[in-house]
């Protein structure tokens, strides 16, 4: 255990992966986006800890967890890590990146999941169609490609504002917060890196099966690409609910923290 950070690992087959775990009850899973780690869900940890367990990895390839050096997959690393623990079935609360391991994880191990929460992600087989993130996921590929993390970081924080708001309407500390877990991140790789990810697909037409209860939680300011797919998972599996943030963008959590809250505790209570 990491003293200074509360910081735990999992020895998994390709390495350790780092993970928090704090406060007791039912378990409450929560899974950051790309290129942060644990220390996003700052504003959420204490607030959900005097209640439940929460667990907060930093998923393969960010923070403090290991590389991978072989294919992997989010799903069998999160499942890895909650059979280690002897913990679940749990809720999944995944924002982007973690909202994807939090759709892979119910359809892979429906077992360990008992209910789940999605953020700016629906399921791994969605993609932006418009110009505006398209642009963007270009950009991030050239910069890393090219080792220039400097220009990766500018694409970065359009990503954190959005196509219709600019850095100076966000709160310079929830940028300053994001950059440097995702400078520490990206310092982990090298420029050309192999990605070892191997993604779930086929996840569409197996959403039926979905039988636990899913809140999609998604700021007013996503794209209708991203809100058209929030609502067709919540519309699709058998126990699903969709709701909106007025006036955030892809980073609900970090903006409105206390609304954010809010809404997880009141759907942890309903289940």
């Amino acid at each position: 255990m990491n003293a200074a950070s509360g910081l735990r690992f999992f020895p998994s087959a390709d390495g350790d992966l780092a993970y928090l775990d704090t406060g007791s009850g039912d378990l409450v899973v929560l899974l950051h986006a790309g290129y942060v780690d644990h220390r996003f869900w700052d504003d959420q940890i204490p607030a959900l800890a005097a209640e439940h367990r929460v667990i907060v990895p930093d998923i393969r390839g960010h923070g403090s967890s290991a590389n991978a050096t072989a294919p992997f997959r989010w799903a069998d690393d999160l499942a890895g890590l909650l059979r280690h623990l002897d913990a679940g079935p749990a809720v999944l609360v995944g924002l982007s990146m973690g909202g994807l391991i939090a759709t892979d994880t119910v359809l892979e191990y429906p077992e360990l999941v008992r209910a789940v929460v999605t953020c700016g992600a629906a399921t791994g087989d969605f993609q932006y169609t418009d110009s505006w993130h398209r642009e963007i996921q270009a950009e991030y590929a050239r910069t890393l490609g090219a080792g220039d993390i400097e220009g990766w970081l500018r694409a970065y924080v359009r990503g954190i504002h959005g196509q219709h708001r600019t850095a100076d309407d966000i709160d310079q500390d929830i940028l300053r917060r994001l950059r440097e877990m995702a400078v520490h991140t990206i310092s982990k790789h090298e420029p050309g890196e192999k990605d070892w990810h191997v993604r779930v697909t086929d996840s569409w037409t197996r959403l039926p099966k979905i039988d636990v209860p899913v809140l999609a939680l998604n700021g007013s300011l996503e794209p209708a690409d991203m809100t058209d797919a929030a609502e067709r998972l919540a519309g699709t599996v058998r126990d699903g609910r969709a709701r909106i943030i007025d006036g955030v963008g892809h980073y609900p959590n970090l903006e409105q923290p206390e609304v954010f809250n809010e809404i997880l505790l009141d759907f942890l209570r309903s289940l």
